[in-house]
Protein backbone atom coordinates (compact mmCIF):
# COMPACT_ATOMS: atom_id res chain seq x y z
CA UNK A 1 0.00 0.00 0.00
CA UNK A 2 1.29 3.44 -1.15
CA UNK A 3 1.47 6.36 1.22
CA UNK A 4 -1.40 8.22 1.83
CA UNK A 5 -2.16 11.37 1.40
CA UNK A 6 -5.32 12.68 3.45
CA UNK A 7 -7.27 15.84 2.30
CA UNK A 8 -9.92 17.29 4.79
CA UNK A 9 -12.45 19.90 3.11
CA UNK A 10 -14.65 21.86 5.32
CA UNK A 11 -17.70 24.06 3.25
CA UNK A 12 -19.51 26.14 4.58
CA UNK A 13 -23.05 25.40 3.85
CA UNK A 14 -25.00 28.20 6.40
CA UNK A 15 -28.35 29.61 4.76
CA UNK A 16 -26.15 32.15 3.11
CA UNK A 17 -25.11 29.72 0.55
CA UNK A 18 -28.28 28.81 -0.89
CA UNK A 19 -29.44 29.20 -4.38
CA UNK A 20 -26.40 30.14 -6.94
CA UNK A 21 -23.53 29.85 -4.40
CA UNK A 22 -24.34 26.03 -3.46
CA UNK A 23 -25.06 24.92 -7.02
CA UNK A 24 -21.67 26.17 -7.83
CA UNK A 25 -19.90 24.99 -5.09
CA UNK A 26 -21.29 21.88 -6.06
CA UNK A 27 -20.23 22.37 -9.87
CA UNK A 28 -16.57 23.21 -8.91
CA UNK A 29 -16.44 20.41 -6.13
CA UNK A 30 -17.20 17.71 -8.66
CA UNK A 31 -15.17 19.17 -10.62
CA UNK A 32 -12.05 19.21 -8.51
CA UNK A 33 -12.84 15.21 -7.95
CA UNK A 34 -12.49 14.67 -12.26
CA UNK A 35 -9.41 17.15 -12.37
CA UNK A 36 -8.18 14.91 -9.64
CA UNK A 37 -8.78 11.37 -11.26
CA UNK A 38 -6.83 12.39 -14.19
CA UNK A 39 -3.57 12.45 -11.76
CA UNK A 40 -1.89 8.74 -11.26
CA UNK A 41 -0.37 10.13 -8.03
CA UNK A 42 -3.28 11.37 -6.70
CA UNK A 43 -5.60 7.70 -7.85
CA UNK A 44 -2.54 6.12 -6.28
CA UNK A 45 -2.27 8.20 -2.60
CA UNK A 46 -4.93 10.74 -2.21
CA UNK A 47 -8.24 9.98 0.34
CA UNK A 48 -10.60 12.77 0.75
CA UNK A 49 -12.83 13.93 3.72
CA UNK A 50 -15.92 16.32 3.45
CA UNK A 51 -17.64 17.85 6.77
CA UNK A 52 -20.19 20.94 5.77
CA UNK A 53 -21.04 22.87 8.29
CA UNK A 54 -23.85 25.45 9.59
CA UNK A 55 -26.09 25.04 12.56
CA UNK A 56 -24.69 21.28 12.28
CA UNK A 57 -21.63 20.07 11.68
CA UNK A 58 -21.17 16.82 9.28
CA UNK A 59 -18.72 14.48 7.74
CA UNK A 60 -20.90 14.09 5.16
CA UNK A 61 -17.95 12.01 3.34
CA UNK A 62 -16.43 10.28 6.14
CA UNK A 63 -12.47 9.51 5.06
CA UNK A 64 -12.57 7.07 1.37
CA UNK A 65 -9.95 6.64 -1.42
CA UNK A 66 -10.09 8.42 -4.14
CA UNK A 67 -10.95 6.51 -6.70
CA UNK A 68 -14.41 5.20 -4.45
CA UNK A 69 -15.30 8.54 -4.66
CA UNK A 70 -18.22 9.50 -6.13
CA UNK A 71 -20.10 12.61 -7.45
CA UNK A 72 -22.24 14.29 -4.01
CA UNK A 73 -24.89 16.83 -4.43
CA UNK A 74 -24.28 19.32 -1.06
CA UNK A 75 -27.52 20.96 0.47
CA UNK A 76 -27.72 23.84 2.94
CA UNK A 77 -30.89 25.01 5.10
CA UNK A 78 -32.79 28.10 4.21
CA UNK A 79 -31.36 30.32 6.81
CA UNK A 80 -29.28 29.61 9.86
CA UNK A 81 -25.70 30.62 11.81
CA UNK A 82 -22.10 28.98 10.57
CA UNK A 83 -20.67 27.08 13.09
CA UNK A 84 -16.84 27.23 11.84
CA UNK A 85 -15.51 26.39 15.14
CA UNK A 86 -17.32 23.12 15.84
CA UNK A 87 -15.98 22.48 12.69
CA UNK A 88 -12.55 21.85 13.06
CA UNK A 89 -13.52 20.14 16.63
CA UNK A 90 -14.56 17.90 14.13
CA UNK A 91 -11.70 17.69 12.10
CA UNK A 92 -8.77 17.68 14.65
CA UNK A 93 -10.87 14.86 16.03
CA UNK A 94 -10.87 13.14 13.07
CA UNK A 95 -7.00 13.56 11.95
CA UNK A 96 -5.89 12.30 15.36
CA UNK A 97 -8.26 8.98 14.99
CA UNK A 98 -7.33 9.19 10.99
CA UNK A 99 -3.71 9.78 10.39
CA UNK A 100 -1.20 7.08 10.57
CA UNK A 101 1.89 7.78 12.14
CA UNK A 102 3.89 4.61 10.47
CA UNK A 103 4.27 1.37 12.18
CA UNK A 104 6.23 -1.73 10.83
CA UNK A 105 3.59 -3.15 8.91
CA UNK A 106 1.89 0.13 8.20
CA UNK A 107 3.72 3.08 5.95
CA UNK A 108 3.13 6.89 7.42
CA UNK A 109 0.98 9.07 5.62
CA UNK A 110 1.85 12.36 4.01
CA UNK A 111 1.07 15.73 6.65
CA UNK A 112 -2.51 16.46 5.88
CA UNK A 113 -4.08 19.10 4.19
CA UNK A 114 -6.86 21.46 4.94
CA UNK A 115 -8.98 23.61 2.84
CA UNK A 116 -11.67 25.85 4.55
CA UNK A 117 -14.22 27.31 2.79
CA UNK A 118 -16.52 30.12 3.64
CA UNK A 119 -19.06 32.97 2.78
CA UNK A 120 -19.02 34.42 6.51
CA UNK A 121 -17.82 34.48 9.44
CA UNK A 122 -17.56 32.19 12.54
CA UNK A 123 -20.99 32.32 14.66
CA UNK A 124 -19.32 30.10 17.21
CA UNK A 125 -15.83 32.69 17.56
CA UNK A 126 -15.27 31.40 20.85
CA UNK A 127 -14.74 28.19 19.99
CA UNK A 128 -13.17 29.10 16.49
CA UNK A 129 -10.37 30.44 18.62
CA UNK A 130 -9.99 27.87 21.04
CA UNK A 131 -9.99 25.65 18.11
CA UNK A 132 -6.82 27.48 16.24
CA UNK A 133 -4.60 26.26 18.49
CA UNK A 134 -5.29 22.95 18.69
CA UNK A 135 -5.47 22.94 14.43
CA UNK A 136 -2.08 24.09 14.06
CA UNK A 137 -0.58 21.82 16.23
CA UNK A 138 -1.88 19.06 14.50
CA UNK A 139 0.98 20.12 11.57
CA UNK A 140 -0.74 19.76 8.58
CA UNK A 141 0.79 20.33 5.30
CA UNK A 142 -1.06 22.91 4.63
CA UNK A 143 -4.28 24.64 5.69
CA UNK A 144 -6.17 27.19 2.98
CA UNK A 145 -8.69 29.26 4.09
CA UNK A 146 -11.12 30.55 1.19
CA UNK A 147 -13.28 33.94 2.03
CA UNK A 148 -15.43 33.68 -0.97
CA UNK A 149 -18.09 36.17 -1.68
CA UNK A 150 -18.64 39.86 -0.49
CA UNK A 151 -19.82 39.03 2.94
CA UNK A 152 -16.91 36.79 3.65
CA UNK A 153 -14.63 38.18 6.52
CA UNK A 154 -11.01 36.71 5.83
CA UNK A 155 -9.45 38.22 8.53
CA UNK A 156 -10.82 35.37 10.98
CA UNK A 157 -9.22 32.91 8.47
CA UNK A 158 -5.88 34.68 8.63
CA UNK A 159 -5.98 34.27 12.34
CA UNK A 160 -5.70 30.61 11.31
CA UNK A 161 -3.29 29.92 8.76
CA UNK A 162 -1.66 32.10 6.47
CA UNK A 163 -2.56 31.08 2.99
CA UNK A 164 -5.99 32.50 2.78
CA UNK A 165 -7.56 33.41 -1.26
CA UNK A 166 -10.21 35.76 -0.98
CA UNK A 167 -13.16 35.91 -3.87
CA UNK A 168 -15.05 38.42 -4.89
CA UNK A 169 -18.04 35.86 -6.06
CA UNK A 170 -19.08 32.73 -5.25
CA UNK A 171 -20.69 32.23 -8.99
CA UNK A 172 -19.73 29.25 -11.14
CA UNK A 173 -16.37 30.47 -13.12
CA UNK A 174 -14.73 32.11 -9.96
CA UNK A 175 -15.25 28.40 -7.83
CA UNK A 176 -14.32 26.67 -10.76
CA UNK A 177 -11.10 28.73 -10.67
CA UNK A 178 -10.61 28.49 -7.23
CA UNK A 179 -10.80 24.46 -7.17
CA UNK A 180 -8.59 23.91 -10.10
CA UNK A 181 -5.77 25.48 -8.19
CA UNK A 182 -7.03 23.47 -5.29
CA UNK A 183 -6.26 21.00 -7.58
CA UNK A 184 -2.96 21.72 -8.12
CA UNK A 185 -2.20 22.35 -4.25
CA UNK A 186 -3.34 18.44 -3.53
CA UNK A 187 -0.99 17.59 -6.81
CA UNK A 188 1.99 19.29 -5.27
CA UNK A 189 1.45 17.74 -1.85
CA UNK A 190 1.23 14.06 -3.11
CA UNK A 191 5.09 15.28 -4.74
CA UNK A 192 6.56 16.55 -1.33
CA UNK A 193 9.29 14.63 -0.54
CA UNK A 194 9.19 13.69 3.24
CA UNK A 195 6.78 14.30 5.78
CA UNK A 196 7.84 16.93 7.82
CA UNK A 197 8.01 19.70 5.24
CA UNK A 198 5.21 22.04 4.93
CA UNK A 199 3.26 21.82 0.98
CA UNK A 200 4.39 24.15 -1.49
CA UNK A 201 1.58 26.03 -2.88
CA UNK A 202 1.50 26.86 -6.74
CA UNK A 203 0.80 30.57 -7.48
CA UNK A 204 -3.27 31.03 -8.15
CA UNK A 205 -4.50 32.31 -11.60
CA UNK A 206 -5.10 35.90 -11.54
CA UNK A 207 -8.92 35.97 -10.04
CA UNK A 208 -8.18 34.37 -7.14
CA UNK A 209 -6.39 37.08 -4.37
CA UNK A 210 -4.14 35.76 -2.02
CA UNK A 211 -4.21 37.66 1.21
CA UNK A 212 -0.73 38.22 3.07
Amino acid sequence: MSRRLLAYFLLDTSGSMNGEPIQALNNGFNGLISMLRADPQAMDSLHLSVITFDREVKNIIPLIDLASFYPMEITCPDSGPTHTGAALEMVSELVKKELVKGSSDEKEDWRPLLFIFTDGKPSDIQKYRQMIPVIRGLEFGAIVGCAAGPKADEQFLKELTDHVVKLDTTDAITLSSFFKWVSSSITMGGKSQGTEESTPLPPPPSELNIII
